[in-house]
């Protein structure tokens, strides 16, 4: 391969083998990271674990991971298993968490444990980015993004999709129920498993329909236009002309430095509904996800 720039020889030892942090330059954002979490009291803004048990197998230092979850946010790595892939390839992630890598059950248990305390580093970022001067009191840009929750769309009902999917359900009882008069007139033997496999799924019909009515009970008796099964605060929403079940993020932006000022978590599809406010006020109807 003359006349290409060629590669070195993986084999090839080094006199003076490089340092791990002349691959990450002065001015990478990950030493801004290294910098502003080392800076943080952690026990003040409520991290757990932050004072090592005595016995025990050692843990992961709060620092370490809040590296990582602010690493992966900076690069949207949102997946814990992404995060954890990442942290032992990465170049960057080893310069800042020391070549440590957490499995993605770690890194999972840390996001849930402290969400609280998450917000509250989030709300030291601004008010330092506000002694910096990094925020301008004059132009401060608002949109909405549509975040999917782990509600699929299947367990998410409104009164029409619950009174279309009985309205299903009746109807294929009917033709079942049709089916089994057909059967009678058959042969003993093949009518007899047939009328078995019908009386089966109309049970199971049955079920579900019982199932559908007590989702409208408590659709009735909340008073709301929608229900999730699995996430109860999410909700199906309209996004460049399909719908998804999930949360709307309202991001307050600077118009000069692009820094996040402000965020509120709804449930409400809607943009033109919500104020956010810098300072803050008490935004409409947030649903904070769990």
């Amino acid at each position: 391969m003359k006349r290409f720039i060629e590669g070195e020889d993986r084999g090839q030892g080094t006199l003076l083998p490089e340092h791990l942090d002349d691959y990450v330059t002065e001015e990478n954002p990950v030493r801004v990271v290294d910098v502003f979490v080392d800076e943080l009291d952690m026990a003040s803004l409520g991290f757990a674990r932050v004072v090592p048990a005595k016995t025990g197998r050692p843990a992961y230092h709060p620092a370490v991971l809040l590296k990582l979850y602010i690493y992966g946010y900076l690069n949207r790595i949102q997946s814990s298993r992404r995060l954890e892939r990442e942290a032992q390839r990465n170049v960057e992630l080893m310069w800042l968490t020391g070549r440590l890598a957490p499995d993605f059950k770690t890194i999972a248990n840390f996001r849930k444990d402290n969400g609280k305390a998450i917000r509250n580093v989030c709300r030291q970022f601004v008010v330092l980015c506000q002694q910096l001067g990094l925020f301008s009191d004059a132009v401060v840009a608002i949109d909405g993004s549509k975040f999917k929750a782990v509600n699929s769309s299947d367990r998410n009902f409104t009164d029409a999709k619950l009174k279309r999917r009985m309205a299903e359900i009746e109807a294929n009882i009917s033709r079942y129920l049709a089916e089994l008069d057909t059967a009678d007139r058959q042969e003993p033997t093949a009518a007899q498993a047939k009328s078995v496999r019908l009386n089966e799924k109309i049970a199971a019909l049955k079920s579900q329909m019982a199932t559908l009515k007590e989702i409208e009970a408590k659709l009735e008796k909340t008073g709301e236009t929608q229900i999730s099964l699995t996430d109860p605060d999410a909700r199906s929403m309209m996004t460049r002309g399909s719908g998804i079940v999930g949360y709307n993020v309202q991001t307050a932006v600077d118009a000069r430095h692009h820094l996040i000022v402000e965020h509120e978590v709804t449930n409400n599809g809607s943009d033109r509904d919500h104020c956010l406010a810098w300072p803050r006020r008490p935004a409409q109807r947030s649903a904070r996800r769990r």
